[in-house]
C-alpha cells in the first residue's frame, strides 16, 4: 500500500489565502516557516531587544496565520511573526511572535497561554529562549579572560563578555561568551573553529550553552572582571598618541598560550585583519587595538523612520585610550530584523568615528 501523505484542509487553505488578499498581508516563506513582518511595512514601534518574542505550540496543524497573527495582534503590534512549516503545506505545530517591547511580550503570556484555540485545543504561549551564548571548548589551560576577549572581538562580532571554568576531567579550559543578539552568536557559531585553527592552529569545540540563563547571570556575578574589561570614564577627547601606532592587534601572550602562528600580532601581517576593513566596525576596533587605545564602546539609540523609509539614529562611541567620547547622528535603511538593523547602524557610527579619529574613509 502506497504510503499516504497528510491531507490539506481546504477550507482553512482557501480562507487564508482570502485573508491575505483583503489584508494585503505579505507571508514570505524561507527555511521551513513562513514569516510576516521584520518589520511590517509602515512600522512606526520600538526596535525589539531582548525578551520580547514569545514561543507558542500546541497549535492545530490546518490552523494559519489567518487566524493566529490576528489573535496575537490583539494584545499588541506585532513586529514579526513566524510559523514553522512542513513541506505538506501543514504546519508543524509552532510559532514565534515578536513584539516591540517586554511588556507587550509578558502580557500576551498572561493573556494567551492555555487560549482555547477550538474544542481541546489549548495553546501554550511562553518566553522565547533567544540564546545569545556560545561555550568554547579545549582552550589552553593558560588562557586569560582579557586575552580571549580581544581575540573574540577580533575574530567575531558582537561579543558582549567572556568567562571562563575548568574543565572535568579534562587539562584546559572551556570558555562561555556572551554575544549582543542571537544572530551574532549564530554568525560567530559558523566560522570560529574554522578561524581559531586557521589563525591559532588550535582546534576548540564550539556548542550552544546548555544551562538556564539564572544560571548563566549567577555565573558572571562570580567572575572578577579584570579592571581594564570595565567601562572608562569619558572626559574630553585627545590626540591620538602617536608613539602607539604600532601595537600588536592580538595579545602575544595568548599566541604563546596556545602556541599557535604568530601572524596576527602585527596588522600588516594578517590575513584575517585585512578582512575586517570589510566591515567599519571591525577596522575601527582593529585600529583602536593596533594604536593600543582598547576597544571602542558603542551606544545607538533607533529613534524613528523618517517619511523616506529611512531609520534616524544617535550615537555615542568612548575609545578608552583617548579618553573621549565621540557623538553624532546618521540614517539608515532598517533590515529584515532587529539584529541586522542594528548592525547597519553601528556600521554607519563606526564609519563616522574613523574620520573622525583615523581620517579613514570606507567603502561598503
Amino acid at each position: 500500500m502506497d504510503n499516504v501523505g497528510p491531507v490539506l484542509n481546504v477550507e482553512r487553505v482557501q480562507a487564508l489565502e482570502h485573508w491575505l488578499k483583503t489584508t494585503n498581508t505579505k507571508l514570505i516563506q524561507v527555511n521551513g516557516q513562513r514569516k510576516y513582518g521584520g518589520p511590517p511595512d509602515a512600522w512606526d514601534g520600538p526596535i525589539p531587544e531582548a525578551r520580547c518574542e514569545v514561543f507558542i505550540s500546541h497549535i492545530p496543524r490546518d490552523t494559519y496565520e489567518d487566524v493566529l497573527i490576528p489573535l496575537f495582534s490583539s494584545v499588541g503590534p506585532l513586529w514579526e511573526f513566524r510559523l514553522m512549516m512542513n513541506f505538506s503545506g501543514q504546519n508543524r505545530g509552532f510559532a514565534y511572535a515578536k513584539y516591540g517591547t517586554a511588556a507587550l511580550a509578558t502580557e500576551a503570556i498572561r493573556v494567551l497561554h492555555g487560549f482555547i484555540l477550538e474544542p481541546g485545543c489549548y495553546l501554550s504561549v511562553r518566553r522565547s529562549t533567544e540564546k545569545r551564548h556560545l561555550c568554547i571548548g579545549h582552550l589552553p589551560a593558560a588562557t586569560r579572560q582579557e586575552d580571549l576577549l580581544q581575540v573574540m572581538r577580533m575574530l567575531a562580532e558582537g561579543v558582549e563578555r567572556v568567562s571562563l571554568k575548568a574543565e572535568p576531567g579534562i587539562k584546559g579550559v572551556s570558555a562561555i561568551v556572551a554575544f549582543t543578539s542571537h544572530h551574532a552568536a549564530s554568525m560567530a557559531k559558523k566560522v570560529l573553529v574554522e578561524e581559531f585553527k586557521k589563525s591559532f592552529s588550535l582546534d576548540v569545540s564550539i556548542k550552544w550553552l546548555s544551562v538556564e540563563r539564572s544560571n548563566t547571570e549567577e555565573l558572571w556575578c562570580k567572575q572578577k572582571v579584570p579592571r581594564s574589561l570595565l567601562p572608562q570614564k569619558i572626559s574630553q577627547p585627545s590626540a591620538l598618541p602617536p608613539h602607539l601606532a604600532h601595537s600588536p592587534l592580538v595579545p602575544q601572550r595568548f599566541c604563546r598560550t596556545v602556541g599557535g602562528p604568530t601572524s596576527l600580532l602585527h596588522p600588516q601581517l594578517s590575513s584575517s585583519a585585512q578582512a575586517f576593513a570589510e566591515s567599519p566596525v571591525m577596522l575601527l576596533r582593529k585600529m583602536c587595538e593596533a594604536s593600543g587605545l582598547g576597544l571602542p564602546v558603542f551606544e545607538v539609540f533607533c529613534s524613528h523612520t523618517g517619511p523616506d523609509g529611512f531609520l534616524n539614529v544617535t550615537y555615542k562611541v568612548h575609545v578608552p585610550g583617548m579618553n573621549a567620547s565621540f557623538q553624532g547622528m546618521g540614517t539608515i535603511l532598517p533590515g529584515p530584523n532587529p539584529s541586522t538593523t542594528l548592525q547597519e547602524a553601528k556600521k554607519t557610527v563606526a564609519q563616522q568615528v574613523l574620520q573622525r579619529v583615523f581620517n579613514t574613509q570606507l567603502t561598503v
